[in-house]
């Protein structure tokens, strides 16, 4: 694609991680970029690198997507400035460590708001723009964490599985139009997720294999690209959701709860 490509696209939680590297695919192919994240230095830092490294047009928006009515201002905003978004990645997405009977509820209330309603949000209401113009490609970030419960991490697990479900039903809803709808599905990776979750004690990060958030990227931007319905990132992540297919819930759930249970919790 050459550098006279006028269209836009929006990536949520595009300061880092899997969505930071989603920008610079994006920017290298020439799309002007609307990032959007919380904190106004980090929307900085990467506005100034991606518009001086790739020479493209980069719109860098502050929005607290853990209250949905920000996923609606921010779409009020791009409008009101007759920016036409062409594709949407919903990559913002957030976690909490520890078993439910001990978590913040009022924290894990405002995951369920940034994971599922603001995407909800984002994505109806680009979705519909899109299919009117019949053109537009969209990308939700799933997660392996979709196809199994996850003790330890029961609420981003169920956000996930709704992310999963969701996505899969709208790109039934709109497979005759023009528009695509792609579900990533990447595994444990190399981000400040662990971190942001209070999750680096856990059995999954001190022991397991972590992916890198580059190559986690570029599986993603490939399929959306290609307008695939969903990508599991990963060879062992690809066996893992196949045997989560074929394995109980209750086995699965012990099983992820071994995995995800902190180090000193072992016997």
């Amino acid at each position: 694609m050459n550098k006279t490509n006028q269209q836009f696209a929006l990536v949520t939680g595009g300061t880092s991680g899997i969505g930071y590297e989603l920008v610079k695919l994006l920017a290298n192919d020439g799309y002007n970029i609307v990032i959007v994240a919380r904190t106004e230095s980090d929307l900085q830092r990467v506005s100034n690198e991606i518009s001086q490294k790739y020479g493209v047009t980069v719109r860098s928006i502050a929005k607290d997507l853990f209250d949905r009515e920000n996923a609606f201002a921010l779409y009020n905003e791009l409008v009101t400035e007759n920016i036409q978004i062409d594709i949407l990645i919903n990559d913002a997405g957030h976690g909490a460590y520890g078993e439910f009977i001990d978590t913040d509820i009022r924290k894990e209330l405002s995951i369920i708001d940034l994971n599922i309603s603001s995407l909800v949000v984002l994505t109806k209401l680009f979705l519909k723009d899109m299919v009117a113009r019949d053109n537009g490609k969209i990308m939700n970030l799933s997660s392996i964490a979709s196809k199994a419960p996850g003790p330890w991490q029961s609420v981003y697990h169920g956000t996930k599985a709704f992310v999963q479900s969701f996505t899969e039903a709208v790109r039934s809803e709109i497979k005759d139009t023009g528009v695509t709808i792609t579900a990533l599905l990447p595994g444990a990776t190399d981000t400040d997720f662990f971190r942001k979750a209070d999750m680096l004690e856990s059995k999954i990060v001190q022991e397991g294999k972590l992916y890198s958030a580059e190559d986690v990227a570029k599986d993603g931007y490939k399929a959306l690209m290609n307008g695939d319905d969903m990508i599991v990132s990963g060879a062992m992540n690809k066996v893992q959701v196949a045997m989560a297919n074929v394995t109980p819930d209750a086995k699965l759930a012990d099983k992820m709860k071994k995995q995800q249970e902190p180090v000193t919790q072992r016997k």
